[in-house]
C-alpha cells in the first residue's frame, strides 16, 4: 500500500471516435483510465475485451509487458467471479496498456520450431546497457531476429493457437531457470506475459486466439533477447525444485518479491498441466538471484 501512487488527473476525454491519438501517450493515462472505467461500467466486460484486445495487442510490450500481464489477471479475476472491483482493475489495466502503448517489430510465425527450440534461437541485442525502451528500440536493426521470429510453427486454427501458446509458457519457464542471471526481475516477463495471454484467451471470440499467440511469442521473445545473458548457467549450478509444488508457491510468498510471487504463479499452473520440474526450479533460482541483486 505504501507503494501506491495517487490516480493521475485527466487533461482532455478521450472520444470513443479520437482514441488514436492518445494510443502509446503515457501523459493521456488519467485521461485512459476515466475512459475505460467508463467503457467496463457502460458495457459487458467481455463485449469491452473483444473490442479493444485487438487495438491494444500490437502494443503488448507497454510497460516491459506490464499492460498485458495486469489485464490477463484481471480477467483471470473476473472469469472465476465477476464484482465492482474485479471491473474496475480491468478498466484500470486497460488504461495503463493503452497509456504504455509500444510495439515491437513484428513478423507472424512461419516456421517449423517447437517454442523452446525457438526460444533458443532468439538473438540478444548488442548494447545491454541501459533500460527496456533502449534495447528494445535495437530490435529494428538486430542481425537475426526477423528469423527468429518466424521460426517458430505457426497455428491454422484457435485450437493449435491455444495448444501452442501452452507450451509456449511451459518452454518460457523452463528457458528462465538456465538464463535468469541475465537480468532475474525482467526475464520473468517473458515468462509471465504469455501466461497472460494464455488466461484471457476463454474470455475472448476464437478468432482472436491466433493473433494472441502470435504477440505473446513476440512480446516473449523481445524481452528474451533484451536481456538473455551471454551464455546459460551450467546445469550443474542450477537448483532444484524443493518440494511439491504448493510448498514452492508458500515459499514464494514467503520471500515477498513482487516478481518471485508472480513467477510463482505462472510457474505453478505451468507445473500442474505438464509436471515439469524445471518450473518449480526457475521460481527458487528467482529468489536466490533477486536476492543478489
Amino acid at each position: 500500500m505504501r507503494r501506491l501512487d495517487d490516480r493521475p488527473r485527466g487533461t482532455s476525454p478521450i472520444a470513443a471516435d479520437g482514441w488514436r491519438t492518445a494510443l502509446g501517450d503515457p501523459r493521456r493515462l488519467g485521461d485512459w483510465l476515466v475512459f475505460f472505467e467508463r467503457e467496463v461500467t457502460e458495457q459487458p466486460w467481455r463485449a469491452v475485451l473483444e473490442t479493444w484486445w485487438p487495438r491494444l495487442l500490437p502494443g503488448i510490450a507497454a510497460g516491459a509487458t506490464h499492460g498485458v500481464i495486469r489485464t490477463g489477471h484481471a480477467v483471470h479475476a473476473l472469469l472465476d467471479h465477476e464484482d465492482d472491483p474485479r471491473l474496475a482493475e480491468l478498466g484500470q489495466a486497460l488504461g495503463y496498456w493503452a497509456a504504455r502503448w509500444q510495439q515491437v517489430p513484428f513478423a507472424p510465425p512461419s516456421g517449423t520450431a517447437g517454442p523452446a527450440s525457438a526460444l533458443a534461437g532468439v538473438p540478444r541485442v548488442p548494447d545491454q546497457t541501459a533500460g527496456i525502451n533502449h534495447r528494445l528500440d535495437q530490435l529494428t536493426t538486430l542481425t537475426g531476429w526477423p528469423t527468429a521470429l518466424t521460426a517458430l510453427r505457426p497455428a491454422t486454427d484457435a485450437g493449435q493457437a491455444r495448444q501452442l501458446l501452452a507450451d509456449l509458457t511451459t518452454a518460457a519457464g523452463a528457458h528462465y531457470l538456465p538464463n535468469a542471471h541475465g537480468s532475474p526481475v525482467m526475464l520473468v516477463h517473458a515468462v509471465t506475459a504469455p501466461m497472460a495471454v494464455l488466461r484471457t484467451l476463454p474470455a475472448l471470440p476464437s478468432a482472436q486466439w491466433v493473433m494472441s499467440l502470435n504477440a505473446a511469442w513476440a512480446a516473449g521473445a523481445a524481452v528474451t533477447a533484451a536481456y538473455a545473458p551471454a551464455a546459460p548457467a551450467p546445469r550443474h549450478s542450477l537448483p532444484s525444485a524443493p518440494g511439491p509444488a504448493d510448498e514452492v508457491f508458500a515459499f514464494a510468498v514467503r520471500h515477498q518479491d513482487e516478481h518471485v510471487i508472480k513467477l510463482a504463479d505462472t510457474c505453478l499452473d505451468v507445473h500442474h498441466r505438464t509436471g515439469h520440474p524445471d518450473v518449480l526450479a526457475a521460481v527458487v533460482r528467482a529468489a536466490d538471484l533477486i536476492d543478489e541483486f
